[in-house]
């Protein structure tokens, strides 16, 4: 389905970030300029920044209009739905280490489908709460024909557009399903490190798998979360 015209400025802004041309704290153009740019109403252009509001890629300035974020923000995993936003689940994090091709634990193999021994690319961010201190350790899996055809994926650095936006945008490929599994159990040490726990530790683990149209996995992520900041809220109608 072609996209609508808000959406068809978001995607331009985001691409013209990814390329550089604007960077953290640089002003966006403003709504009349794109409004005239693009033939379309203010209120058209007002969609199209909430949009990118909504996405955490930048940030209203009272007087001045919108800025790239000089914070970007990601999600915990799982808890993907549809109409969910990166705003309103995401919070402040750090990367950790440099993203590298790995052969996946036994359990992320068999969500994206690899072959046993297989390699995929490896992403681990440390997401924190609003004190800095660690809320759950991410570690993102890649299949390998995503990341040979996205390859920033493989460099250092917050992508600031987000994965998913940038995923589609060099692949074609967006995700449609997504199924999370969670489980309790121990943390290992290196996790306990990280997440700034004692030793033994009770974590919730969040296994979350992207699909694309085709059933094909586009990332596994797992998330683990000590149990002190864990908290699982579902809010759904009754008959």
């Amino acid at each position: 389905m072609p996209l609508l015209k808000y959406e068809q400025i978001a995607d331009d802004l985001r691409t013209r970030v990814a390329n550089g041309e604007f960077g953290p704290g640089d002003l966006l153009p403003s709504g009349r300029d794109l409004a005239e740019q693009w033939g379309v109403s203010r209120a058209t252009v007002v969609k199209a920044y909430d949009i990118l509001r909504h996405d955490g890629l930048v940030v209203a300035r009272q007087g001045s209009g919108f800025l790239v974020t000089e914070s970007p923000v990601a999600r915990p995993a799982g808890g993907r739905r549809s109409g969910s936003t990166r705003l309103s689940g995401g919070a402040p994090y750090r990367r950790l280490g440099t993203p590298d091709r790995a052969v996946p634990p036994a359990h992320v193999t068999d969500a994206l489908g690899l072959a046993p021994g297989e390699k995929a690319l490896r992403r681990v961010r440390l997401m924190l709460l609003d004190d800095g201190s660690p809320h759950s350790l991410v570690t993102a899996w890649f299949p390998a024909s995503v990341v040979d055809a996205a390859p920033r994926l493989s460099a250092n650095g917050p992508i600031a557009e987000g994965t998913t936006h940038y995923v589609r945008r060099e692949t074609g490929r967006s995700p449609v399903e997504g199924i999370d599994v969670t489980t309790v159990r121990l943390a290992t040490d290196e996790e306990a490190r990280h997440l700034e726990v004692e030793q033994p530790a009770a974590v919730a683990v969040v296994l979350h798998t992207a699909f694309d149209e085709r059933h094909h996995a586009l990332v596994c992520e797992e998330g683990v979360t000590p149990s002190h900041v864990f908290e699982q809220i579902d809010n759904y109608p009754m008959q």
